[in-house]
């Protein structure tokens, strides 16, 4: 459907976009998910053809972006951040005007506005002025437009900026209805909303595709999963009999305090002089313990956490406390966009 390959793009000496490369296909909703300054905005105006790329190609269904302009931009409804709303027209005056730019005729103007309008839920406001709809409703005037022509493709640029709560669950919807008969692609920074919404994500940082995969997929294979153990003795040989276990990929030991495993005695004294295991406590009976960070690559947290517990009992060891920790999206997207930014530190 979309295929973007090998694309660039310079604004004089900085390098917003760097090699970016990706295939969408047909029928999808997809998130463009990065930090600001990413270059996801510069990517999608270059899709669209309101920006060239220094070098790179673009094809829309087949058709070149910009040896086959017409005919790719055919293929393309956008809605960009900020819509080109004229603010004295009516929705229906602003759609006709759209309509007839896209080069629609005779009964086809009138007939796509009113199915757009309808789609958009804009009938009760679409003899209203746009300069007295609420932000919400400026954004479905914005999608509406971007449907007249029925385009294959969606693309919409961060759709629920300044929108209100119920607002934004509007648009939301909005969207999933829209991926029934489009391939959408919408750019975001919100997490929640495109792990909400979306059936594929790209996460772009410093110009470049960092992941591309379903949200389930990339939370799996991009962060492991975690469990927390508080044991109640020797941390160093709670943290042996984890290593020994089939699954385990990582095992970490956060001493209270920052303290070093050197520095571990179980003997120490409190300030008031009673020995307490090591640490003291803050309120809650396990503050004071170290903590056993183990990561895995089992997706079923609870076979781990069960291989684990027999592991404790089979060497008489005690847990005091254990905490499965599975990753969500906010994880995986910190994780790879922070990588990519020392990554891009130890290069220069």
């Amino acid at each position: 459907m979309i295929s973007v390959e090998h694309l660039t793009k310079w604004y004089g000496d900085f390098k917003a976009v760097d090699d970016l490369s990706f295939e969408i296909d047909e029928g999808h909703v997809y998130g463009f998910l990065g930090p600001n300054g990413a270059g996801k905005s510069t990517t999608m105006n270059i899709i669209t053809g309101c920006l060239s790329a220094r070098s790179g190609s673009v094809k829309i269904d087949g058709h070149d972006i910009l040896e086959e302009p017409k005919e790719a931009k055919k293929q393309i409804g956008y809605l960009p951040e900020q819509p080109p709303l004229y603010m004295s027209e009516t929705p229906v005056e602003y759609l006709r005007f759209v309509a007839e730019a896209k080069g629609l005729k005779g009964e086809a103007v009138k007939k796509q506005i009113q199915e757009v309008i309808e789609q958009t839920g804009l009938e009760p406001v679409k003899n209203r002025r746009i300069s007295a709809l609420s932000k919400g409703y400026k954004q479905r005037v914005g999608i509406a437009q971007a449907l007249l022509g029925n385009p294959k493709v969606i693309i919409l640029d961060e759709p629920t900026v300044g929108l209100d709560p119920i607002q934004i669950i509007d648009i939301r919807n909005l969207i999933r209805d829209l991926g029934k008969d489009h391939t959408v692609i919408f750019s975001s920074h919100i997490l929640s909303e495109v792990q909400t919404i979306c059936d594929q994500i790209l996460i772009i940082a410093g110009g470049k595709l960092i992941a591309f995969d379903k949200p389930e997929n990339l939370e799996k294979q991009l962060l492991s999963r975690e469990i927390v153990l508080v044991p109640e003795g020797s941390a160093e040989e709670a943290a042996e009999t984890v290593k020994g276990l089939e699954h385990v990929t990582e095992v970490q030991v956060e001493y209270p305090g920052g303290e070093s495993p050197e520095s571990e005695n179980p003997e120490r004294e409190r300030p008031d002089g009673d020995s307490d295991g090591g640490h003291p406590t803050s309120g809650h009976p396990t503050s004071g313990h170290p903590r056993i960070h183990v990561r895995t690559d089992l997706d079923d947290l609870y076979e781990m956490s069960g291989a684990i517990f027999h592991a404790f009992a089979a060497k008489d060891q005690t847990l005091l406390e254990m905490t499965l920790k599975k990753a969500n999206l906010e994880d995986v997207f910190l994780e790879l966009t922070e990588k990519e930014e020392a990554d891009d530190d130890s290069r220069i």
